[in-house]
């Protein structure tokens, strides 16, 4: 089920001139969508990596019905951000399913689906974890030699 729109995305850009390194992703289902491509994108050279925000693990309340399978074998270098109040999946879940080592997860202190944390509770704003998600993506993807750690 693999999804043209992101291959047509990056097939344009290619067309416009655009160059250098790609990353895709996208926000719970988007990133899922993304992830399902990734492989293929990056086997080609087109992209260098996938960002997930608040990845789908399994539906709200059913941890059983898990999104993970294609996870396991990803090649592509990805960042997974995720709040650690996700209900599509918890810290202590995660770290049971056997993910590809090529996959990192960064969890967001007290972050929702939506990587919103209450500020009250936890000392965060969302601005504060969006800060962190790109000055992880720019460590991870914007070097010269942009190794895998």
């Amino acid at each position: 089920t693999v999804n043209p729109e992101y291959i047509k995305a990056i097939a344009d850009l290619r067309a416009k001139g655009v160059t250098g390194k790609l990353i895709i992703g996208g926000k719970s289902m988007g990133g899922r969508v993304a992830s399902m491509v990734a492989d293929e994108m990056f086997a080609k050279g087109e992209i260098v990596g996938l960002v997930c925000l608040g990845y789908p693990f399994h539906p709200p309340g059913r941890p059983e019905q898990l999104r993970t399978k294609h996870l396991v074998g990803l090649k592509t270098p990805t960042l997974i951000f995720q709040g650690t109040r996700d209900e599509f999946g918890t810290k202590e879940e995660v770290a049971t399913y056997g993910l590809s080592s090529s996959i990192e997860v960064v969890w967001l202190e007290d972050g929702d689906h939506d990587l919103k944390p209450r500020k009250a509770i936890s000392g965060f704003s969302t601005a504060d974890h969006l800060k962190t998600v790109a000055e992880t993506i720019v460590a991870k993807f914007a070097q010269p030699s942009a190794s895998s750690s």
